[in-house]
């Protein structure tokens, strides 16, 4: 009794587990204009460069619908700081991931490229970034270890 008791136990929890594994994901989906809007951000990391040095900025950005970005942002190498513009497109996945290519320039002068991957989270007002290349206006491509920090910024009405 006790074994048929465990047995059929078993077979309902089996079919519990299968009816939940079945079941459609409801996971988000991220477009262009989803993400659009303003945005605030910080990075830190490494470049090498040959040695490793630290980077930082922290900066604002707009993503428009038509996935042009721009905006500014403070950065700082190994203690040296600036004022930079930055200026760019992205991508987004339907599975709320993408890719943003964005030039860095200052006073019009380009100095960097950089292309990121990003995760967007929490119902597309976060995000998370690495940078996936940084290069030199003349080419140089720089090894670099970089996370971004992105906060959707509340505007009022």
């Amino acid at each position: 009794m006790k074994r048929n008791r465990a047995f059929t136990g078993l077979k309902v929890a089996a079919i519990c587990i299968a009816g939940i594994l079945s079941l459609p994901a409801q996971a988000a989906t991220c477009s262009i204009a989803s993400v659009a809007g303003n945005w605030a951000y910080t990075y830190n990391g490494t470049v090498f460069v040959p040695n490793p040095l630290p980077v930082a900025a922290v900066g604002r950005a707009h993503l428009a619908s038509s996935g042009n970005v721009a905006g500014s942002q403070t950065h700082t190498l190994a203690g040296q700081t600036e004022v930079e513009d930055i200026s760019g497109t992205y991508t987004v996945n339907k599975d709320c991931t993408g890719s943003m290519t964005i030039n860095v320039s200052l006073n019009g002068q380009l100095l960097r490229t950089a292309t990121l991957n990003v995760a967007y989270d929490t119902d597309v007002n976060h995000a998370r970034m690495i940078f996936t290349s940084l290069t030199l206006a003349d080419g140089t491509t720089l090894p670099a270890v970089i996370t971004a920090d992105v906060n959707r910024v509340a505007t009022k009405n």
